[in-house]
């Protein structure tokens, strides 16, 4: 059993689900904006990805933020703080096995094939 990241109206998360629905490969949702994620989740996840893979700086959140607050985040526990505050600035969907791994990181069919089947 998997669990996904992320908020339902992204398209990315849209795109994942319904390739691991698609293929039959169970998982629950995480809905970033109803469950919220810790700190601890977080810092979890820096031992599979950077934080600088795991800020998406491509998105709306992270266009929308001052200067400053783009220019505050340096390190793992400042984007740690801005993943917590805003959690849709979280690159999604993330995807962690039973065992908490966190196996695949936003979509992409080749890196699904590869992780998932």
């Amino acid at each position: 059993m998997f669990t996904v990241y992320g908020i339902p109206n992204c398209n990315t998360v849209k795109k994942a689900r319904t390739w691991l629905d698609e293929k039959g490969i169970a998982y629950t949702f995480h809905d970033y904006k109803k469950k919220g994620i810790t700190a601890e989740k977080i810092s979890g996840w820096f031992q599979y990805y950077p934080w600088e893979k795991l800020v998406n700086k491509a998105g709306t959140t992270w266009k929308q933020l001052s200067d400053e607050e783009k220019a505050a985040v340096k390190d793992e526990s400042s984007a740690s703080d801005l993943m917590i505050a805003k959690n849709s600035v979280i690159k999604r969907p993330l995807i962690e096995d039973a065992s908490g791994k966190a196996v695949a990181l936003g979509f992409s069919e080749k890196e699904y094939e590869e992780a998932f089947l």
